[in-house]
């Protein structure tokens, strides 16, 4: 198990790894030992973890995933943890991490076409709050967009419950432009717990 390798590195107990997450050690402990599929843990749980072991939620799903390079979490939990980590890192530390791994273009070669767009997204974004100027490393997947508008799930939901076009009307009249340019319907990154 990647955990189990991860707190052997950081010469780390399941014990301090559950006082530092705030993660229950009768969690850590099912995760470490098999019992619980750590692929089906909570995006929360995960990212408490990562944080503390000083890794993404990315690199312990893909470590973990018994070598398929074909999985995939969901978009909802993709975007959750891209926040989380824009808020954990800081703006300019995650512009700088996510240009210097090339995330974004590995992505794009996986065919990961909605992630690595909305990471494309993220970082033009955080560009136009700090006042930077836009990598053009990434300039061919800007002339790319989705076939049909990606709205969140919640804005799926409320719309499938009611059948209310105004809720998806409202969804796209706030979205944030760098994330509507690849037809990704997102309105809000900052607001995470």
């Amino acid at each position: 198990m990647i955990i189990n390798e991860l707190l052997e590195k950081e010469k780390m107990s399941r014990y301090r790894l559950s006082k530092e997450s705030g993660v229950a050690m009768t969690t850590i402990t099912d995760i470490c030992s098999g019992k619980a599929d750590i692929n089906k843990c909570a995006a929360g749980t995960l990212h408490k973890i990562a944080k503390v072991l000083g890794v993404t939620v990315d690199s312990i799903l893909d470590n973990n995933y018994q070598g398929s390079v074909d999985y995939r979490c969901s978009f909802e939990t993709f975007k959750s943890n891209t926040c989380h980590h824009v808020k954990d890192m800081g703006d300019i530390d995650f512009i700088i991490e996510t240009l210097e791994s090339d995330e974004i273009g590995k992505l794009y070669k996986r065919r990961w076409y909605r992630e690595s767009m909305y990471l494309l997204a993220m970082i033009d974004y955080l560009s136009r709050m700090n006042n930077l100027p836009l990598c053009t490393n990434y300039n061919e997947i800007r002339s790319k967009k989705l076939d049909n508008p990606c709205f969140s799930a919640g804005v799926t939901v409320a719309y499938a419950a009611t059948g209310d076009e105004s809720i998806k009307e409202k969804a796209l009249a706030n979205a944030i432009p760098e994330f509507m340019r690849f037809n990704i319907v997102e309105s809000e990154v900052r607001d995470v717990c």
